[in-house]
């Protein structure tokens, strides 16, 4: 989240009322994130997050938003999307597409624990059957072909053995995603970036989650995956906490059971999520956009989990 499109308050005011949300009586951008244009917007009647879209279209929105409504209406702690008089919940400020959705109680557990990693496991396992359901189709938009088509764009600013890294990696997801095995795996709309700050607790408590706005559909155990690297990894050095992994898989487990075929590539997997967010992180980072509180995030990160992926593949031994 950031400020690219500057919202007036007036502007947010009027978007209130139309939504029947209230008087406005605070708009505050949010500096976190680094795709859309994001504000706390607080009304009379409560709080709530508008989104001005950067790069999503009309026509590519539908599938998060109402994916968000979907799981929202089964019970998924997600924040649900506002609608106008008519029902539509995809509006428009400054051209651009723009949503308004409930801001989630509580705040983010930035140094989670094996109790931490067990709520967040059984609760997308919940989301992964919640979502069997939904109608709407849209490809991983950050999945294998914008990784194919990112990496000889980012190549010019690597050193060698990074270049030679990234490569070699991009061949083996390429194998990986053309052979039987891969194609057998269950999917269906996964989030594709649950971080810890796309989390929310109360105390010790999971609230919710949010920021859906990479989801698209793909196996759940790239989702499992993604996870694995956010929530269950030393920050410092890309290692994996096996504790933490073993007990969120454990808890996703007991929930939707992982599959024999699913245990067999999670290391794979693992690899080809620290590849997805190493190349994002590249891209971000050499070829910015102009945005008021714009940080971009330090691609050196998913560098050393990649590394640490491949030299110490890690196995979910279901116990």
């Amino acid at each position: 989240m950031a400020v690219f499109t500057p919202v007036t308050p007036d502007d947010a005011a009027a978007l209130a009322r139309r939504l029947d949300l209230g008087t406005l009586t605070e708009l505050r951008g949010i500096q976190s994130g680094i795709e859309n244009t994001n504000y706390f917007l607080t009304t009379d009647r409560g709080e709530y997050v508008l989104t001005l879209f950067e790069r999503l279209t009309f026509e590519q929105l539908p599938f998060y938003l109402h994916l968000m409504k979907h799981l929202a209406q089964r019970g998924i702690p997600v924040p649900e999307p506002k609608g106008d008089a008519s029902g539509e919940i995809l509006h428009a400020l400054y051209g651009k597409p723009t949503a308004v959705v409930d801001k989630l109680r509580g705040q983010h557990q930035l140094a989670p624990d094996q109790r931490h990693c067990e709520q967040v496991g059984a609760m997308l396992a919940r989301m992964h059957l919640a979502g069997r359901d939904y109608p709407r189709h849209q490809p991983n938009l950050r999945g294998l072909a914008w990784w194919t088509e990112t990496v000889p764009v980012v190549l010019p600013y690597l050193e060698p053995a990074q270049a030679e890294l990234i490569q070699d990696e991009l061949a083996f997801q390429q194998a990986l995603a053309a052979s039987p095995a891969y194609a057998q795996l269950p999917r269906g709309p996964i989030h594709a970036d649950l971080f810890r700050d796309n989390v929310m607790f109360e105390g010790d408590t999971l609230t919710g989650f949010f920021d859906f706005y990479f989801a698209g559909v793909d196996t759940w155990l790239f989702d499992i995956a993604v996870c694995l690297n956010d929530w269950c990894v030393d920050l410092a050095t890309g290692r994996l906490d096996e504790q933490r992994a073993q007990a969120f898989c454990n808890a996703y487990d007991r929930v939707r059971e992982i599959t024999h075929d699913e245990c067999r590539l999670l290391p794979a997997l693992m690899r080809a999520g620290a590849l997805r967010f190493w190349i994002s992180r590249l891209w971000d980072y050499h070829l910015p956009r102009d945005a008021q509180m714009l940080k971009a995030h330090d691609p050196a990160h998913f560098e050393r989990i990649l590394r640490e992926r491949r030299a110490q593949p890690w196995h979910y031994l279901r116990g």
